[in-house]
């Protein structure tokens, strides 16, 4: 069980990643002492949605095909509309969400983030929360929807919206420092 001030946490994004539920985890874990460190499809900046339009970037530090599960002990899922459907069309992505899962690391996604839930087959049947807008999704992948600011079943954390990063952030530094949770896979 890391300390989160030892802890290695990974940001699975690509472009069109809502700014703050990017960057408040990224700043908030960082300010606890995490290593957190952003893969996404190509080593090259991505570029933020922020509210009604194009924010400010990010910098990439490794590849999704880069990346190895034993270098971290959690991996937060950013909504979005556009960056959760654009990596979940990505098999590469999917399948490094699932083997997140299957480690029992903690996994955390917020807001559209659920939507690499689904795509990876990790939902059924455990109580999970998303975007109001994507509850069906989640209730067809076998869910237990919860309209709650976060939700947590095994390690996997989930919570609906901005409004809830606070919540969502200090979840995720509960279950790390919890460290694997035994849970069947995905």
């Amino acid at each position: 069980m890391p300390s989160i001030q030892s802890a290695r946490i990974l940001i699975l994004a690509t472009h069109g990643y809502e700014r703050s539920e990017l960057r408040v985890p990224l700043d908030k874990l960082t300010e606890k002492g995490a290593t957190v460190s952003i893969a996404s499809l190509e080593k090259a900046p991505i570029k933020s949605w922020d509210e009604k339009n194009w924010g400010d970037t990010v910098p990439v530090d490794l590849t999704v095909e880069d990346v190895s599960i034993d270098d971290f002990d959690a991996l937060v899922l950013p909504g979005g509309q556009i960056n959760p459907d654009l990596l979940r069309k990505e098999q590469k992505a999917v399948d490094l969400v699932k083997t997140f899962i299957n480690s029992g690391k903690p996994v955390a996604a917020i807001c559209h983030g659920p939507w690499l839930l689904v795509e990876a087959g990790a939902l059924k049947g455990r109580k999970a929360t998303s975007f109001a807008s994507i509850k069906t999704d989640l209730i067809n992948a076998g869910a237990d929807w919860r309209d709650e600011a976060v939700v947590t079943d095994q390690g996997i954390v989930t919570s609906r919206n901005p409004d809830d990063l606070d919540a969502f952030v200090a979840k995720i530094i509960e279950e790390v420092e919890e460290g694997r949770h035994k849970r069947r896979a995905a």
